[in-house]
């Protein structure tokens, strides 16, 4: 972010102007400690599928008042369906949807979006292009309601002063704020993104991802954010949920879920860690990198024995040139500080991170190992391992 960034002193000058007028912290305070969202054993097929085909599987997950939980998962994996459930648009075959403490959709309950309370902000800012950037703003509104929230927000958002401006006069960026604004002007308690920022150029995306924790703060709303970008979601949310298959994997802060996956697949989708299938060999674990052992030494041992599987990071290998080596360097992108390689060896492909001064071309081949001391993972169970000498 720029050291003039617009919306970041909009941030700062409306802070007096929205606590006096009951826009800000003082009247969001009090309300946001009451809203949030539960959802409770959640199950969602799209009608005319499969019996059993299943878009959602007993999701269960509760967003705190005042939080930003990122939902990350592949495409298809109903991430836009959940965000669809708790505004409405869809009814749950099973569970039980709250809002606020009040139950919005249940077995016997189902309450239409536009009594529900929650905005939302899409991929496309779908703003009407007829209307101008005020109008735009003010459409959720109720006929009469208020329109000294919308000000607040333009003003907020970093978009005083282009009020009679049509979409197609705005910047990307400054659409997507204004998508924003038209969401939170009627004071919803939580607000549902999808995918906001995919849109935009890397710059803007940056700026934009950055200021919506802040923004949300001063509105005192909750979010939820769909993402399939894992950098996106641990860089800015409190909590990120991980969804694959319907199935819900793991919802924890960005430190848990980077350093206590709870499944292999966590791992491999949200931090693009190795997967490797290992063997027990009595005392300790042989894969095609090199054999582990337990971290801790009191470990039970007893139960372990025939096939297991392995996540090991990009940075706990290393690429050792060998013109006949069974491993070749298959691929490679510069990331300004380091390179990271795939690397394949036989039939699986292997993600590597690694110092700039080490520049292997494409096809180079090689051995590949872990370095000294490399900590892994033994899955299920995320127990760690350490590298042994090979």
């Amino acid at each position: 972010m720029t050291a003039r960034d617009p919306m970041a002193s909009s941030i700062s000058s409306t802070s007096a102007q929205a606590s006096a007028q009951g826009h800000g912290p003082a009247e969001a305070s009090s309300a946001g400690a009451r809203d949030h969202v539960r959802l409770q054993d959640l199950w969602y097929r799209y009608p005319g599928r499969d019996v059993q085909a299943w878009t959602l599987r007993g999701i269960d997950l509760v967003l705190a008042a005042g939080e930003l939980v990122g939902l990350l998962g592949p495409s298809g994996c109903g991430k836009t369906t959940l965000l669809r459930l708790i505004a409405g648009f869809e009814r749950p075959a099973r569970g039980s949807v709250a809002i606020g403490g009040r139950q919005v959709a249940g077995p016997e309950r189902f309450l239409p979006p536009e009594r529900r309370g929650v905005g939302m902000v899409f991929q496309d800012d779908a703003l009407f292009p007829h209307l101008d950037a005020w109008r735009n703003a003010c459409f959720g509104l109720r006929r009469g309601q208020d329109t000294s929230r919308v000000a607040w927000l333009l003003d907020l958002l970093g978009l005083g002063g282009l009020e009679r401006r049509y979409p197609h006069e705005l910047s990307g960026g400054q659409r997507q704020r204004l998508a924003m604004a038209r969401a939170l002007a009627p004071a919803p308690s939580v607000v549902l993104f999808d995918e906001p920022f995919s849109n935009l150029d890397v710059e803007v995306r940056l700026r934009l991802r950055s200021e919506l924790p802040a923004v949300l703060a001063r509105c005192g709303a909750s979010g939820l954010m769909v993402t399939h970008d894992p950098e996106e979601a641990l860089a800015i949310c409190d909590r990120v949920a991980v969804l694959n298959d319907g199935v819900l994997h793991q919802c924890a802060p960005p430190r848990e879920l980077v350093h206590q996956p709870a499944t292999a697949f966590v791992g491999r989708f949200v931090l693009q860690a190795n997967l490797l299938p290992a063997r027990w060999r009595g005392r300790r674990l042989d894969t095609a990198l090199g054999p582990l052992e337990f971290a801790d030494e009191a470990a039970d041992r007893s139960a372990e024995s025939g096939e297991a599987e392995v996540m090991a990071s990009p940075q706990s290998l290393v690429f050792h040139p060998d013109p006949d080596g069974p491993a070749w360097i298959s691929g490679r992108e510069f990331l300004g500080r380091e390179w990271l390689y795939q690397v394949q060896l036989g039939d699986q492909r292997v993600r590597l991170r690694a110092p700039l001064e080490d520049d292997h071309p494409h096809g180079r081949r090689g051995r590949l190992g872990f370095l000294p001391g490399a900590e892994a993972l033994l899955f299920p169970g995320a127990r760690p391992l350490l590298a042994l000498p090979a």
